[in-house]
C-alpha cells in the first residue's frame, strides 16, 4: 500500500463560482482548482485574471454534460483527490426578497450539482448556501443528503456564523463537506471570538478617508456610491460607531414617511457599523446606505466597493473586472467569502494527510 505521501496533489471544480471565492480560498490553501463553472458570462474576466491557471467555464449546469471534465480536462471517476464544490445560487431559500421566477429556477440546482457527484464519485464535496436551504420546508436538501448517503459519502452540515471563522461580518451560512473516504470528516472548527471591522477596514489598514459620490479608477477601487443631498444629512446626523436612524427620528424633514411611528422596524437602514463588531452580512447591495447597516462608522458615506470586498476577505490585490458598480456589488455580495473557503481548503488537507490510500 502506497503512503500516504504519495498521494495525488488536491484538485478541485468549482461549481457556481461567479468572481471566484470558493476558488481564491481553495488556492490559498493550496488545492488546483481546475475550473470553474457558472452561466454568468460576465464573470469571466474577474474569475480567470485572479485565479489563473483555472479556466472558467460559461455554461449552465443543466445543459453542461456529465463526461464534460473527463473529455476537456482528463478528469476520471473514482478520483479520490478531486474536489466537487456546488455553492449554487440561493435566491428559492434566501429570506431576501428577490424575483419569483429566478427564485423557482434556482431551487433544483442543488440535485443538479448532485448528477456531477454521481458521474465522478469524487473524494470530496462541499456546499455552501443560505440557511433557508436546511430549514425551509420545500427544499431539495433532504433528497441531496439521502442520496449523498446511499452514495457511501460520511458528512457534516451546520448553520454557521462566520464572523468565528476570520469573516468580520454577521454572516450565517448553511455549510456541509463530505468524504467518502474519512467518516470523521467534520467541518472546520470556529474561532474563539468574531472577526472585527476595525481588523480589517479603516486607515490603518489601507483604507484613506474618501468622500461620498469618490471613484477610484485604480484596481484597488475604493469608489464609493454617490449620496442625495438629504441622505447626506441623515448621516451627519447620524452617531459616529454605530447610530442608527433612530438619531434623527424626530426632525421632520429626514425622516421617511415610511418609517414614522416605525422606530423598531428595519432599524438598520441608514445605520454605521460599529468598529468592535463585525459588519451586516454584505449583500449584493451593500454599496447603499438605505439597503442596511452599510454606512461608515465614521466617515459621511456608505462603505467603498474595496470595503465590502474586504469584508468578504478578498485579497486587496482581487481585480474586479466589470462595468459598473451594481456588477461589482453584486459580485462581491453573491461570494463566498475566501477566507471561510480557504478553512475548508485546509480541512480537506488535514483528512488526505491523515489518510493513506
Amino acid at each position: 500500500m502506497p503512503s500516504k505521501f504519495t498521494r495525488p496533489k488536491l484538485k478541485a471544480i468549482d461549481f457556481f463560482c461567479g468572481g471566484g471565492g470558493m476558488t481564491c480560498g481553495l488556492r490559498q490553501a493550496g488545492i488546483d482548482v481546475l475550473a470553474g463553472v457558472d452561466n454568468n458570462l460576465k464573470c469571466r474576466e474577474t474569475y480567470e485574471r485572479n485565479n489563473s491557471p483555472a479556466k472558467f467555464i460559461g455554461e449552465n449546469i443543466t445543459e453542461l454534460p456529465l463526461n464534460y471534465f473527463t473529455n476537456h480536462f482528463g478528469v476520471q471517476p473514482w478520483d479520490e483527490s478531486l474536489i466537487l464544490v456546488g455553492c449554487s445560487p440561493c435566491q428559492y431559500y434566501s429570506i431576501i426578497n428577490t424575483d419569483k421566477n429566478k427564485a423557482l429556477l434556482s431551487r433544483n440546482l442543488l440535485m443538479d450539482f448532485l448528477g456531477f457527484v454521481r458521474q465522478y464519485m469524487p473524494g470530496y464535496v462541499l456546499v455552501e448556501n443560505v440557511p433557508g436551504i436546511l430549514t425551509k420546508k420545500d427544499t431539495v436538501w433532504h433528497d441531496f443528503k439521502f442520496a449523498m448517503r446511499k452514495l457511501g459519502y460520511y458528512f457534516d452540515y451546520h448553520i454557521l456564523d462566520l464572523s468565528y471563522y476570520g469573516v468580520p461580518q454577521s454572516r450565517k451560512r448553511f455549510s456541509f463537506i463530505a468524504s467518502r473516504l474519512d467518516h470523521n470528516v467534520t467541518l472546520p472548527p470556529p474561532d474563539n471570538r468574531q472577526a472585527v471591522l476595525k481588523d480589517f477596514i479603516g486607515e490603518k489598514n489601507g483604507f484613506p478617508t474618501v468622500p461620498a459620490g469618490y471613484r477610484d479608477n485604480s484596481d484597488f477601487n475604493h469608489t464609493v456610491a454617490a449620496l442625495s443631498d438629504v441622505t447626506l444629512e441623515r448621516l451627519r446626523h447620524t452617531r459616529h460607531d454605530g447610530g442608527s436612524r433612530s438619531d434623527w427620528a424626530n426632525i421632520p424633514h429626514l425622516q421617511l414617511k415610511c418609517f414614522v411611528g416605525r422606530d423598531d422596524c428595519f432599524i438598520d437602514t441608514f445605520g454605521r457599523m460599529r468598529w468592535d463588531k463585525p459588519a451586516s452580512t454584505i449583500t449584493t447591495r451593500f454599496t447603499s446606505v438605505s439597503n442596511g447597516r452599510f454606512a461608515h462608522p465614521d466617515e459621511d458615506r456608505g462603505i467603498s466597493l474595496r470595503e465590502g470586498a474586504t469584508l468578504q476577505t478578498f485579497p486587496k490585490n482581487y481585480v474586479f473586472v466589470t462595468s459598473s458598480m451594481t456588477e461589482t456589488a453584486k459580485m462581491i455580495g453573491n461570494a463566498v467569502p475566501p477566507e471561510y473557503a480557504r478553512r475548508l481548503g485546509e480541512t480537506i488537507k488535514t483528512l488526505e494527510n491523515n489518510g493513506t490510500i
